[in-house]
């Protein structure tokens, strides 16, 4: 059994050092299909540290669903989930005309296992128990191949710009250096410009929280993002709405 407060105190220290620009080459929209609740808080948080949003379903069904309607940029399957096997999920995804990558992870690992899920449309293959290094390197490494990157996507509000693809933020033509959690942050805010983010939406999409934990988490980063985004310059374009949430723009 891991420690996931063990685990995100982890990263935290080995990201403290690096701006999200040097870490991520591509920030991902990513759909995590796995049933087993600690090794998808495990995952989704690691991904998020790393810089990407992640969706987590626990079952087959709700996976497909989800796979079709929405446009994300790669799909992290496990075989054995309820409702609908793994390789049914990828047979109907790729059926559907869906061409996300999709990376099988899993406990199976026979060679037979293996081909299985590679015949069926997936697009790599990580067996249990893995080491999140390669499983981080793979994701990185498929996400580069996703057929939905747009490279020239660039996110404004005045003369705040947001570099999606390669995670550069500039502000009056001046680089701004955020860590990951702050340039996903940043990035929801960005992409609702105008609009206010609830509290409990920036828990789920930036910490993986399906509920309110008594915590400030939010409140500490969106005072960090200040400190980079607003104090250094005349307008504050990040804003409190207060008993709801934040919002971004120009005043």
């Amino acid at each position: 059994m891991f420690d996931l407060a063990c685990f995100e105190s982890y990263f935290e220290d080995a990201y403290s050092k690096r701006d999200c620009s040097s870490e991520v080459q591509w920030a991902m929209r990513i759909l995590l299909i796995e049933d087993d609740n600690e090794t998808a808080a495990f995952v989704g948080s690691g991904l998020r540290q790393a810089g990407h949003t992640v969706d987590v379903v626990e079952n087959g069904k709700d996976g497909v669903l989800l796979g079709i309607q929405d446009d994300f940029d790669l799909v992290i399957l496990d075989r054995m989930i309820p409702g609908l096997d793994g390789l049914s999920v990828a047979r109907t995804l790729r059926s559907s005309g869906q061409s996300v990558p999709i990376l099988f992870l899993t406990a199976l690992g026979s060679i037979n296992d293996r081909v299985q899920g590679l015949d069926v449309g997936g697009d790599d293959y990580v067996v249990k128990p893995f080491a999140f290094s390669e499983l981080l390197a793979r994701v990185n490494a498929l996400g580069r191949r996703s057929p939905l990157r747009d490279e020239h996507e660039k996110l404004c509000v005045a003369d705040l710009e947001m570099d999606v693809v390669h995670r550069i933020v500039t502000r009056n033509h001046q680089q701004i250096n955020l860590l990951p959690r702050e340039c996903l942050l940043l990035e929801i805010l960005l992409r609702n410009k105008g609009r206010v983010v609830l509290r409990t939406m920036l828990l789920e999409r930036v910490w993986g929280f399906r509920f309110e934990p008594k915590t400030s988490v939010v409140e500490t980063y969106i005072s960090r993002l200040r400190t980079k985004v607003d104090k250094p310059f005349k307008t504050a374009l990040i804003h409190t709405v207060r008993g709801c949430g934040y919002s971004i723009y120009e005043a």
